[in-house]
């Protein structure tokens, strides 16, 4: 069944109203949440062009019954990640139907420029037919609009090499960041593996049996940080292990303790706490045996796993 604009616009004010009203009615749940405000706000921006109902009724609707849907978790008090995760639905629901209000809009403007190009070409024939003069003066006319095209095509190919261009500035600064990378890894001392970037803080930067770093390791871990800091989309796990000598709690608590060290450091350099996960894991995960002196400080070690430009870490 097809509705009137009217019709459609209507539902939609009535679902934004309904939205309100629920938020309205649950005073001692929290009532606000920046994602779904700034959702709502794209809303109804999308909402108060005048063609919007015409053009792009059922998205908007959509996009208002996702709105509700996301106010009434809200005022269900349910967690925030979830009322995000719904504010994030109704983002792309209003993106969808911007797309479609401008998409619908540019064909309608293309096809009233085609209609009017039509109309003039009518014009022109029938001008050519009633007189000579008439139909030199629509000659002069397909002359001068031959120039504008010869003109446009000269201005596409002046966008075309701007294009090509920019895009070769854009390959030489992929590849100049790639460079950098790379220098970056190895000035870290960093192994790639299927989990990320691996750097291993080996025992030697901590006292026997203690977990602040000494001086050699917060050199190391200022390199980190310079790192982290260049790359804000990645992050970090921070793994403590020790050897097998000594009572396993207590070589669980020493490797956490160890882990949290460093992440300690990373914090007091800027380095925002929620790129930075710890786990202690004791005399687990040994690289070398520990059955001579020298497999033991290998496996006394602190591990930083950097992820990629996805923020995701691989589990062990």
């Amino acid at each position: 069944m097809t509705h009137s604009p009217q019709y459609t616009t209507r539902l939609i004010a009535l679902a934004v109203a309904a939205a309100l009203a629920g938020v309205a009615g649950c005073a001692s749940t929290p009532t606000t949440n920046a994602r779904l405000d700034e959702a709502r706000s794209n809303l109804m921006a999308v909402q108060s062009s005048p063609q919007s109902s015409v053009l792009a009724g059922a998205e908007l609707k959509q996009a208002a019954d996702a709105l509700a849907d996301a106010d009434r978790a809200l005022a269900a008090g349910e967690s925030p990640m979830q009322v995000d995760q719904r504010a994030y639905l109704v983002s792309q629901r209003v993106a969808i139907a911007r797309e479609t209000l401008q998409q619908k809009a540019s064909e309608q403007a293309v096809a009233g420029a085609e209609a009017e190009r039509d109309k003039l070409r009518l014009a022109a024939r029938t001008v050519e037919a009633e007189s000579a003069q008439r139909s030199a003066a629509t000659a002069q006319r397909q002359a001068e609009l031959a120039q504008r095209d010869a003109a446009a095509s000269q201005r596409q190919s002046a966008a075309a090499q701007m294009q090509a261009a920019n895009a070769q500035v854009q390959t030489s600064q992929a590849e100049a960041r790639t460079v950098q990378l790379e220098a970056q890894i190895k000035s870290l001392n960093a192994s790639q593996t299927e989990r990320g970037l691996v750097i291993t803080l080996g025992d030697v930067l901590f006292d026997t049996n203690q977990a602040q770093l000494k001086s050699g390791g917060l050199r190391s871990v200022d390199k980190l940080v310079a790192f982290l800091k260049e790359y804000p989309q990645r992050k970090a796990l921070i793994e403590g292990f020790t050897d097998s000598v000594g009572g396993a709690e207590l070589n669980q608590t020493l490797s956490g303790r160890r882990a949290d060290a460093v992440r300690a450091v990373l914090l007091s350099q800027g380095v925002s706490g929620d790129r930075i996960s710890t786990h202690g894991y004791g005399e687990a995960y040994p690289v070398a045996g520990n059955d001579t002196a020298g497999g033991r400080q290998q496996n006394r070690r602190v591990e930083v796993i950097l992820s990629g430009d996805s923020g995701v870490i691989t589990a062990r």
